[in-house]
């Protein structure tokens, strides 16, 4: 087992073997040795370890990882040996010299040049990336500029987001030059005799007739002064657009960490309240337990919910402290993906227990049970609802109401409202009432079964009809679905009076062989054949509904129909039609139109 040592390379921490370690240390020296007399040795070093430090980073997959001899050499072989090349002052002569040549081919990278800028270095940087004169960059500015008007929305973009060439390493990528020993010497000597050019330029001139250099001087003095005030105004104006878009992102990222904690919060809340549900009652949870008709653990659904919903909601936050945090140290790869990975399996088994729950109520079955109710012709059937001080409905009931209470035995029982009363007129000499019971289940077999299980109760006293306006059923059953229509079927010529709790439970209009609606209630109805007629009703409150062959006479007024012509009488008028005539009567008068 070989020993790791923690190193400090260009401000970058890394784990390297020992071996390589000692490798990388005889490397750096032999180079350092051959910048002995150097001119910027200081500068060149650190920009060699710069560029090593980029391309271990390059090769680190997490920060775990351990730099081997393998990865030292492959950096070697892009660097080069200080023996390839000469590292002394002769290599920027005129006369041809041995250089090293890289084993990886050099790739551009686009930066800014701020060296050759007027504004920000956008055009000189654009112009070394795809290798042309940046006066031709510039050209095409101005003509975006005052051509489209996208340019400068485009220029200010490029300005925030294509980051400046700093450092050596940058500008040789920025030209596509090999960044090696050799090329990082000879940018950094460049600069030293630049300097070197301008001052002994300046001596020149000075030694010059007086005439001449004043001209040269202003003429140079003028150029520089206007690049120079143009290069400093740009660049306060960059400045402080740059100001202000860091403001807005760090409002963003308060924004984005504020939503993250909350949601964060609030699950977890949520998760530990379920934690401790048999110690402090949550109210609706019982519900929530009687509507779980796949029997899956609601502590394992609440679980996976937060996953769901919260590792999205930490990448937010986490997203928000990015932003604040220039510098905030990353998570680390396996950790994203760990996260990743479980995010994605509880968005399956949620899936999974959504199908399997959906499953639950992808069966209906019926069970009926029929009596017969000693009302025959001419009697006169009175209906009301009952109701139990457990479940009081106050006779305004909803489909979708329930409960979970204890029954006048002490049992646990599911109430619920989903009840419905029909009437339908028979031929036979007595009346009789049917008890329709349906419940959902993952199958026929246990649909019947819950439906068969559902307790419903009713009672004749007086020639007065009870109902109850609930039903019952065992917890085991869960809530699904279950419901009771009340189907009465009353001889012809009986009259019926529904009291005003049946209201609720009536359907709002005649349909389906149902001849009393819930506008028939507080009324005696007789009882016709398919149809009822009311006793006592007034002219604001009489009904009348008749649907026969070619006639239909309702609340919507009268439809005629024949063979070749449709007559329809309503509030709004008369319309009538056959093939060559249609006639309108309305409040604007008559209209008569013939296909003639």
């Amino acid at each position: 087992m070989n020993k790791t040592v923690n190193i400090n390379l260009a401000g970058i921490f890394f784990h390297i073997d020992e071996d390589a370690y000692l490798k990388l240390q005889r490397y750096l020296e032999a180079i350092k040795r051959s910048f002995t007399d150097s001119q910027g040795r200081s500068e060149i070093i650190a920009d060699i370890e710069a560029r090593i430090a980029e391309l271990f980073s390059e090769r680190v997959q997490n920060e775990k990882q351990v730099i081997r001899i393998k990865e030292v050499d492959e950096v070697i072989s892009i660097m080069g040996q200080p023996e390839d090349y000469l590292v002394d002052d002769e290599i920027f002569e005129d006369e041809p010299q041995p250089t090293y040549k890289a084993k990886s081919a050099p790739s551009k990278k686009l930066f800014r040049d701020t060296e050759n800028s007027y504004i920000s270095g956008v055009s000189s940087g654009l112009g070394h990336y795809f290798g042309i004169d940046a006066i031709w960059i510039r050209l095409a500015w101005i003509l975006l500029i005052f051509g489209a008007g996208t340019g400068i929305l485009l220029y200010i973009l490029l300005w925030i987001l294509v980051p400046e060439a700093k450092t050596t390493t940058e500008k040789l990528m920025m030209k596509g030059e090999p960044v090696n020993i050799s090329n990082i010497e000879k940018k950094i000597k460049d600069g030293f005799e630049s300097v070197t050019d301008t001052v002994s330029g300046v001596a020149k001139n000075v030694s010059d007739s007086v005439s001449n250099a004043a001209k040269q001087v202003d003429v140079k003095k003028g150029a520089n002064s206007i690049k120079s005030s143009s290069r400093t105004f740009f660049d306060t104006l960059g400045d402080i657009i740059m100001f202000f878009f860091k403001i807005l992102a760090k409002f963003i990222g308060i924004i984005l960490i504020l939503i993250g904690a909350a949601t964060l919060i609030a699950l977890i809340i949520g998760l530990f309240s379920l934690g401790v549900v048999d110690i402090i009652h949550i109210p609706g949870l019982d519900l929530v337990d009687l509507a779980n008709t796949g029997n899956t653990p609601i502590w394992l659904v609440s679980l996976l919910a937060f996953f769901a919903i919260g590792i999205p909601f930490f990448f937010l936050f986490y997203l928000g402290l990015k932003i604040l945090i220039n510098n905030l140290k990353s998570i680390g790869g396996i950790a994203k993906f760990s996260l990743l990975g479980l995010w994605l399996l509880s968005i399956i088994a949620l899936v999974v227990i959504g199908i399997r729950q959906a499953n639950e109520h992808a069966f209906k079955e019926y069970h009926i049970e029929k009596t017969q109710i000693p009302i025959r012709a001419m009697d006169t059937l009175n209906i009301k609802m009952t109701h139990n001080e457990i479940y009081n409905t106050g006779f305004n009931r909803s489909r979708s109401n329930f409960k979970l209470a204890h029954d006048d035995n002490g049992g646990k029982a599911i109430y619920a409202s989903n009840i419905e009363i029909l009437v339908k007129s028979t031929t036979d000499s007595i009346a009789t009432i049917a008890i329709e019971k349906s419940a959902d289940a993952s199958s026929y077999d246990i649909a019947i079964d819950r439906a068969k299980q559902i307790n419903y109760n009713f009672e004749l006293r007086n020639k007065t009809l009870f109902l109850d306006s609930y039903l019952t059923t065992d917890p085991i059953n869960k809530y699904s679905d279950q419901e009771v229509d009340i189907i009465l079927y009353i001889p012809e010529n009986t009259v019926v009076l529904f009291n005003n709790s049946t209201k609720s439970f009536l359907n709002y209009r005649k349909h389906d062989g149902n001849v009393i609606s819930s506008k028939s209630v507080n009324h005696h109805m007789r009882i016709l054949d398919n149809n009822s007629e009311c006793l006592d009703c007034t002219e604001e409150d009489f009904e009348l509904n008749i649907d026969a062959e070619g006639v239909k006479i309702n609340d919507d007024g009268i439809i005629i129909n024949a063979d070749d012509s449709h007559i329809k009488i309503d509030e709004n008028g008369i319309k009538a039609e056959t093939d060559e005539v249609k006639v309108n009567i309305d409040s604007n008068g008559i209209n008569i139109k013939t296909e003639n």
